[in-house]
This record gives structure tokens, C-alpha cells and sequence, in this order.
């Protein structure tokens, strides 16, 4: 099916990611939404590019569809409520690793300096 211009549209923007919803009409002139999420990426040399990801919601499917929508996010904030737990949202989520018998977190992994460092000269080799 060939999609016609968007007759109505909201953007959600969420970090890295981009949600569309979009309303456009069928040949019969009956109305749909598409749902697309864009996702950027960085590639290695600093360019950068988007996956795109669509789905088509019906009519039909409309009632259905927000019932389970609802029943899935209000589970989720029943279950673990609406504060985001995640290294990616909150700069001072600090996650922990075992290094032996002490533990470390990925701050100060990232901070540490190395206690000795030993200069190679590639000539030498």
C-alpha cells in the first residue's frame, strides 16, 4: 500500500530515538496510523545514520490495541514504577563490578589512572 501524506502528526523525542505517529488515509480515503521509531547511530568515522522502524495500526484494531498498550505500561509502572534505572538516563547510576575482593564502579574505572605506566620505545623491539 502506498502511503499518502501525513493528514495529521505528532513527534516524540526521546534521546537517541525519534517516535512519528502519523495519520494517513487508505485509497478509500479511511484513516490509519503508523508508528515509526528512528533510531540514530554513529559510525566509527563520525558519521552517522537512522534505522527506521514502522508499524500500522487500524482502525479496527484501535480498541484492542489500547487496551493492551495501557494494561502493558500500567503494569510496568506498577511493577517498577516511573523513575528510569538505567546507566543511559542517570549520569550517577552507577553500575558495580567484582574486581577479586573489592569492588569497583564503572566511574572509577573510567577515572582511575594506571599506577605505573612504562614507556616503549617500538625501536627497541
Amino acid at each position: 500500500m502506498m502511503e499518502n501524506e501525513e493528514i495529521f502528526s505528532k513527534v516524540l523525542r526521546a534521546g537517541r530515538r525519534t517516535y512519528f505517529f502519523d495519520v494517513r488515509a487508505t485509497k478509500a480515503e479511511d484513516y490509519y496510523l503508523t508508528i515509526t521509531e528512528s533510531k540514530k547511530f554513529t559510525n566509527d568515522d563520525g558519521s552517522f545514520h537512522y534505522k527506521k522502524h514502522k508499524i500500522y495500526i487500524y482502525k479496527e484494531d484501535f480498541t484492542e490495541f489500547k487496551e493492551i498498550l495501557a494494561e502493558m505500561t500500567d503494569y510496568i509502572i506498577r511493577e517498577k514504577g516511573d523513575e528510569v534505572i538505567s546507566e543511559r538516563h542517570q549520569k550517577d547510576f552507577k553500575k558495580e563490578y567484582e574486581d577479586d575482593a573489592s569492588k569497583v564502579t564503572e566511574a572509577s574505572i573510567k577515572t582511575e589512572k594506571p599506577e605505573s605506566f612504562t614507556d616503549i620505545d617500538f625501536d627497541d623491539i
